[in-house]
């Protein structure tokens, strides 16, 4: 009788399968991630990079941050060959297997067409014996007796029909199901080893693993920050609502991550004793007699220490402080982003009054301009140039003279190839050549700013209270396009200190050079005796901000009306003369063809502005759509290479950008950190109007992380509206007294009835 059997597989066919089907679900994906991929070099790419030696030092740096890397590549291959090895082992294996009664054929095993007689089934089974059976030097063992179930098949009449129901001789067999496991694990004399193994792996191993995973997830913010760190941020920044420059590096210095109690990469060498207090002695304004923790502490004085020797440029021990200076300034991006982040937190939650005191503008601006400043190795103070290979502080005066003054790095770039190179004629060509190199790889970012109040009606029109919505359009190019460009205009805003005092200095002249207010109260006073008219008291404006509005945008619409009379005036006077000379019928023909025409272009052009409106509505609905799928998609964090010899890292270029109020010094917006400028990149940034209608100045910022000035500014005007009153009431909305009674009288269906009563009342 035919049955179910579960048992363990002891012939091992079921757990090669598993083994085979675990493997390739590991393998295939496995190959495709992680087989290293030997990339195509560029030939001329050495000829393209700088060759100044802070860049070559750099280059061995990165070389021998990662000494393992071909030893790993290696290790990966073979750990990927040798599994695909054991795989085809394995299928080799699992076709090797003999199943007796899979294909059980007794025609194919007798060696005899499937119409033969009886007599040729039996000649023919006499004649296989000869050969197969035990006994003979040439016999098989499990060949003869499938030679004798084919030939009971085909002789014993209930054996045959036992092969032809049920494909077997024997009758109907056992269905087995194997369990993919072999048989040692479950036999009494291996259960102490199985048990003790599953309670290392679930009971100890697994649980250890996940303790130290999620121990090490707690401790640290979304990006890889310490979150005691992040407190840190919040305590100072909120203490300290204007916070110097320098200060902000202390705070830096002071991060838990350069504390070895909270990293274990942190390195004390015995050696820091003595060569520590030499650097502090040879550093100004370090500041380190202070008492306030954890800025007095051991780990953030020498952080502070290597942080003004890294910007100051100066030279450090190479086995010790050298090492310990670039791990610092290796994490110093990802703690200022998490800073500015901080400060931008406390920002919103002042503006939500949930804290006292609002951080300023400048306390952010000043951290932003940490990034550069450690990524260059170079003081906010000092000259932009400085930026580029072989230009040291004495060869800064070659930028100054009679003819120009030379400032920034667009300066130098705009002037003619015969001008520049007089001017580094000092320089020898290989190093002239560095020089073009690295200047012509500069970002130059052309910054397009667009307000606007979405799904608005009049999306230019700005009221009290709106949320304006501003689009920042980037484009970047290199600095080469501007080779011997004197025409392209400045794009960089105040690079020094020295900058701002000229262009205050400036402003101020300006404002004296003005004439006073009471000389031109007077000119008018003398206008208006001649005959002007005085304004009316509604014309007066209350406030200085409101002032500041454009006359000619409020005066359109009464000029408009007053030229639409003039014109009805003179195709009245038209008419009339038409009618008076009858001679001059060819010329008020056309006149008049003129008039209908002038009156169906008002009609023609509505159309036509449908239609626009339309495709403009269809092309922010698809610009909605791929924004979406942008994000969908995930922020990118490659740009562009920086160069900066003294970053022990190969550094992108990333930009900040932000509205602000210079007038209040307030933030508007959060920063918004952009990681992926290749091309072009459009960023929307959206606030508040302000509750108050009047004219308002606000300012959207752009700043790089990796240049020293290279920030632009973009100043933006709104002229806000007062917000339309509620509506409360439309005409629409009345309904006349005693309208639905009007309409039930004369009726006795009820508000239930359906089509199938009224008809069924009908017939």
């Amino acid at each position: 009788m035919g049955g179910q059997k579960f048992q363990y597989d002891e012939s091992g066919g079921t757990f090669f399968y598993f083994l085979i089907s675990f493997l390739a679900l590991l393998l295939v994906p496995g190959t495709y991630y992680y087989w290293p991929r030997s990339t195509v070099e560029d030939p001329e790419k050495e000829r393209k990079l700088c060759q100044c030696a802070g860049c070559k030092r750099k280059r061995k740096i990165m070389e021998s941050s990662e000494p393992w890397k071909g030893a790993k590549n290696f290790m990966k291959k073979l750990l990927i060959v040798l599994g695909w090895v054991f795989l085809i082992f394995l299928t080799y294996k699992v076709s090797q297997f003999d199943y007796e009664m899979a294909n059980f054929d007794p025609y194919d095993i007798l060696k005899v067409s499937s119409g033969a007689s009886q007599a040729e089934i039996k000649k023919a089974y006499r004649k296989l014996s000869l050969i197969l059976h035990p006994d003979k030097e040439t016999g098989n063992e499990k060949a003869f007796m499938k030679l004798n179930k084919a030939y009971q098949a085909l002789t014993d009449d209930e054996a045959r029909k036992n092969w032809e129901k049920y494909g077997n001789p024997d009758g109907p067999g056992v269905i087995n199901f194997g369990i993919a496991l072999p048989s040692w694990i479950v036999e009494k004399e291996n259960s102490v080893w199985v048990l003790g193994l599953y309670a290392l792996v679930f009971m100890i191993a697994l649980p250890t693993v996940v303790g130290m995973w999620w121990y090490r997830s707690i401790r640290y913010s979304g990006d890889q920050v310490l979150l005691d760190t992040q407190q840190l941020y919040y305590y100072f920044f909120h203490k300290t609502p204007v916070m110097p420059l320098k200060r902000a590096l202390m705070i830096l210095a002071a991060s838990l991550e350069y504390d070895k109690k909270h990293n274990s990469e942190i390195v004390e060498r015995p050696s820091d004793n003595v060569e520590l207090p030499q650097l502090i002695r040879n550093i100004e304004n370090l500041n380190e007699k202070t008492r306030e923790r954890p800025l007095s502490d051991a780990y953030s004085l020498k952080a502070r220490a290597l942080l003004f020797a890294h910007m100051g440029r100066m030279l450090l021990p190479e086995n010790s402080l050298e090492i310990d200076r670039q791990y610092i300034v290796k994490k110093c991006p990802y703690l200022i982003q998490e800073m500015v982040n901080c400060v931008s937190q406390l920002i919103m939650l002042a503006y939500a009054r949930r804290i006292n005191m609002l951080p300023k503008i400048e306390t952010i601006e000043n951290v932003m301009k940490l990034s550069p400043m450690i990524v260059q190795g170079l003081w906010d103070n000092k000259s932009p140039l400085r930026q580029l290979p072989h230009i040291q502080e004495e060869n800064l005066k070659w930028f100054s003279s009679k003819k120009r003054h030379i400032k920034n790095l667009q300066q130098l770039a705009q002037l003619p190839a015969e001008d520049r190179r007089a001017l580094l004629k000092s320089i020898p060509d290989e190093n002239y050549s560095d020089i073009m190199k690295v200047l012509g790889n500069m970002p130059y970012i052309d910054f397009q700013v667009r307000c606007e109040v979405i799904d608005d009606e009049e999306p230019t029109v700005y009221t009290a209270g709106a949320i304006v919505t501003v689009t920042v359009i980037l484009e970047r190019k290199s600095m080469a396009v501007l080779f011997g460009d004197e025409s392209a205009p400045d794009k960089t805003a105040y690079e020094t200190k020295e900058d701002e005092e000229e262009t205050e200095k400036k402003e101020d002249a300006a404002q004296v050079k003005k004439p006073p207010a009471w000389l031109k109260q007077k000119k008018g006073k003398k206008s208006s005796k001649k005959g002007s008219k005085k304004p009316a008291p509604s014309a007066v404006k209350p406030t200085t901000a409101a002032a500041a509005a454009p006359a000619p945008a409020a005066a359109t619409p009464n000029t408009t009306s007053s030229n639409k009379k003039s014109l009805d005036k003179v195709e009245e006077e038209k008419k009339a003369e038409l009618s008076a000379d009858p001679e001059d019928s060819e010329l008020s023909d056309d006149e008049a063809e003129q008039s209908v025409d002038s009156d169906d272009e008002p009609a023609n052009k509505k159309k036509s502005s449908n239609v626009d409106d339309d495709d403009k509505e269809w092309e922010k609905f698809q610009d909605k759509l791929a924004k979406r799928e942008k994000v969908l998609e995930g922020r990118s964090k490659t740009s562009h290479s920086v160069h900066c010899p003294l970053y022990p890292e190969d550094k992108q270029e990333y930009w900040w950008v932000y509205i602000s109020d210079r007038k209040s010094h307030t933030l508007l917006t959060a920063p918004y950190h952009v990681t992926a400028l290749v091309d072009t990149e459009e960023i929307q940034l959206k606030f508040t109007a302000p509750r108050w209608p009047g004219v308002y100045t606000f300012t959207v910022c752009l700043r790089s992380d990796s240049y020293l000035g290279f920030d632009q500014l973009h100043d933006i005007k709104l002229d806000v509206k007062e917000a339309p009153e509620e509506i409360t009431d439309h005409p629409q909305w009345d309904f006349p007294e005693g309208e639905e009674e009007k309409e039930g009288e004369g009726s006795d269906l009820s508000e239930f009835t359906t089509d199938e009563d009224v008809e069924d009342d009908a017939e």
